[in-house]
């Protein structure tokens, strides 16, 4: 599932979504994408807040090499081969 803020880059971030189901990328195509990317004024959802400080604690670990925040979560990622290819939540 793929939750975004609102935004004015919402229509271009549908047709990319609309390509990787169709066309694929690196790693193939995506073929469990449980909905369409979903649009939330942060400011009414509190999930969109959650997406928002996850954001952030990944831009602090990669972008100024503060872990940080970073620290919290980096258990929640999927690894394959020592790579890091996303946030996983196991229920």
């Amino acid at each position: 599932m793929a939750i975004f803020d609102k935004s004015s880059t919402e229509k271009s971030i549908q047709s990319l979504a609309r390509t990787f189901k169709d066309t694929g990328y690196g790693y193939g195509k995506l073929r469990n994408f449980s909905e369409v990317p979903l649009f939330l004024d942060s400011k009414a959802s509190r999930l969109i807040q959650l997406a928002d400080l996850v954001s952030y604690s990944i831009f602090r670990k990669f972008e100024l090499n503060d872990d940080e925040f970073y620290k919290i979560i980096e258990h929640s990622f999927d690894y394959n081969n020592g790579k890091v290819h996303g946030l996983y939540v196991a229920h």
